[in-house]
């Protein structure tokens, strides 16, 4: 029995010690695991080290600006020439700007900047050779195409791409006279007359007489050289986008003037016509929009108005030109400025002002009123019946007589009358003049008063009573 026994008991106490070996094998094997496990944990939550602290911290990234600032395709410009130039082809002109350009509220090129371009091509003027041929002139009148390509920003040329145009003429500034007191008919006439003999002297006492004569005797000559005349503006789009350094770029607001005491603060608001508008065939209730160009600030230099905005308005008087010289007339007002946000106000603004074509000869009365000058004169129809008449009085000398009738068809019509040796011909020479010059100041029709697309005009209006950069709160 002794022997069986001591075999069991080192039979278990080989498994005993197997056993225990097997459970510090399971000890160390959970010890290591929970040791890797909270390894991991301490690397995936362990911080970056902070660096040490710098007395010159480096300075944050500068954003660039812009190192220019593009003009959009369709802006207009409008140049004016100081002096004439021949009317010929490819002949380089020089003008100025008449009018600032702004983009985004910022003014990108000042008024006066210099803008040069060429004479690309003529195409006849049939209305001027028409009247011409009937006052015994046969040049060959023309209209210029001319194409603006460069423009001068502080002594660098920036070379720019312009609709060809040829709707030049010698510019106008309109602007109203302010209130009036009103005048009799007898009142009105002879202030009229004394307009009409103050301009007749200014004729001689203003600059530039000597060209002005020079062009008299053009006209008396059957044959002429032509030319631009000086002063002569053009109004054109850019045909593509144009960019200025942005070292041109001011965003300085324009000052405003204060009030004066005791009026109340107007604002003048600088805008484009977005399509023609003309006495001949416009309605009062017709719509007028215009184009904000200029932003508008306050006296506290605070933007009122800004660049893009709509100023939507109607034909209040419209008048077509009529026989026996009526003029026509036309006014126009606005009610309401549209911001480029998409919201409006409600204002109360009338013409101010306007950059129209010299030839028209308009004129604007207080309450914004345009109309052609009346240039109708009793003087010069008379005065050539009474000439004409001089041909067949028999008492006088036969050539001076005839010399002075014959006022029909200048230097050509007194050389005829005069070699004809015809008291009969020169009278009737005489006579046509009186006839042409009775039609043109009595019998033919007035001028229509014409705003083509594009024009230049000035609008005066109140303040409005809310913020105007912020929607009303329904």
């Amino acid at each position: 029995m002794r022997p069986r026994s001591n075999s069991f008991y080192h039979e278990v106490s080989s498994r005993l010690r197997h056993l225990e070996m097997s459970n510090i094998h399971l000890v160390f094997l959970i010890a290591f695991s929970l040791q890797a496990v909270a390894c991991a944990q301490t690397l995936h939550l362990r911080q970056p080290a902070k660096p040490a602290a710098s007395s010159n911290p480096a300075p944050a990234p500068e954003i660039e600006a812009p190192s220019s600032v593009e003009l959009p395709r369709g802006t207009s410009l409008q140049v004016e020439i100081p002096r004439q130039y021949p009317m010929k082809r490819d002949e380089p002109i020089q003008g100025t700007l008449l009018h600032p350009l702004f983009v985004d509220g910022k003014l990108v090129i000042s008024k006066g900047a210099k803008v040069r371009g060429k004479v690309v091509g003529l195409e006849p003027d049939t209305k001027a050779r028409l009247h011409a041929r009937l006052l015994g002139d046969f040049t060959p009148f023309h209209r210029p195409q001319v194409q603006f390509d460069e423009i001068e920003l502080s002594g660098e040329s920036l070379f720019m791409k312009g609709e060809t145009v040829t709707d030049g003429a010698p510019v106008l500034q309109l602007s109203t006279p302010g209130a009036a007191p009103k005048k009799s008919l007898v009142a009105r006439e002879v202030s009229k007359a004394k307009a009409d003999v103050h301009d007749r002297i200014a004729w001689f006492t203003a600059p530039g007489l000597k060209d002005r004569a020079m062009q008299m005797l053009y006209h008396q000559l059957p044959y002429h050289p032509e030319r631009i005349a000086a002063h002569t503006a053009w109004s054109f789009e850019l045909a593509a986008p144009l960019d200025v350094p942005s070292a041109q770029v001011s965003a300085r607001p324009s000052s405003a003037a204060a009030p004066a005491v005791g009026k109340p603060e107007t604002w003048s608001v600088n805008a484009l016509l977005t399509s023609t508008i003309t006495s001949a065939n416009a309605r009062p209730g017709d719509p007028v929009v215009a184009l904000v160009v200029e932003p508008v600030y306050d006296s506290s230099q605070q933007l009122v108005v800004p660049q893009g905005s709509l100023l939507i308005g109607k034909v209040t008087k419209a008048k077509a030109a009529r026989s026996f010289g009526r003029n026509g007339k036309l006014r126009f007002t606005f009610q309401q400025v549209r911001f480029p946000e998409g919201f409006g106000k409600p204002v109360e603004g009338s013409l101010g002002g306007a950059t129209t074509e010299k030839t028209q000869n308009l004129q604007m009365d207080a309450e914004g009123t345009v109309t052609p000058r009346n240039e109708s004169s009793a003087i010069a129809p008379i005065l050539l019946t009474v000439l004409a008449g001089r041909a067949l009085d028999e008492d006088g000398n036969m050539t001076a007589d005839t010399g002075v009738a014959s006022n029909g068809f200048g230097l050509v019509g007194r050389v005829i009358g005069i070699a004809a040796g015809s008291r009969n011909l020169a009278a009737g020479i005489g006579y046509y003049a009186a006839g042409l010059s009775f039609y043109e100041n009595f019998l033919r029709a007035g001028h229509d008063v014409v705003f083509p697309k594009d024009t230049r005009i000035e609008i005066e209006t109140t303040p409005l009573r809310a913020p105007v950069l912020k929607p009303e709160v329904q």
